[in-house]
């Protein structure tokens, strides 16, 4: 078989980029927590993250609207500046499987995320920001007027 040389660094870096592809999927997933996101309270949630004891602090914006017409899709933003914030967890205290969205980040990765949860009814959202070993806090009430969780 006669193929070109074209034709072969092709499909060569073709296959090199699938690989990379299947590297990241599988590094993406080095960090689930199936036991957390499956627990059904908040705190077994708290328990399966770590045995998380929660502090409020005032170095976390939870931006969320107050009222959500279409619990489907609630937007929700946190930023810390807790130093070396090194996870943000959220947490719709209402919904069938409490633990909603988990974030890592890597030193110096600016603690930011922009997110949409489901929310089943009118509840506290919690984001837990992990920094140093410690679990800080913050919470805001959003009253839910049609439920996105199938309930």
């Amino acid at each position: 078989m006669n193929i070109s040389r074209r034709t072969f660094f092709s499909k060569a870096g073709s296959m090199v980029a699938m690989l990379g592809l299947l590297s990241a999927t599988r590094n993406a997933f080095a960090g689930w927590n199936a036991s957390a996101f499956g627990a059904k309270t908040v705190p077994d949630v708290l328990k399966d993250l770590g045995n998380l004891t929660l502090v409020e602090s005032p170095d976390i914006i939870l931006m969320a609207p107050d009222i959500a017409e279409d619990g489907s899709v609630v937007p929700i933003e946190v930023t810390s500046s807790i130093p070396n914030t090194q996870r943000i967890d959220i947490i719709a205290e209402q919904n069938p499987n409490p633990l909603a969205a988990s974030f890592r980040f890597s030193n110096g990765a600016l603690p930011f995320i922009g997110t949409k949860i489901k929310m089943g009814k009118t509840a506290n959202v919690r984001a837990i920001v992990i920094a140093d070993g410690k679990a800080w806090t913050a919470a805001k009430m959003i009253k839910v007027t049609a439920g996105g969780c199938g309930g």
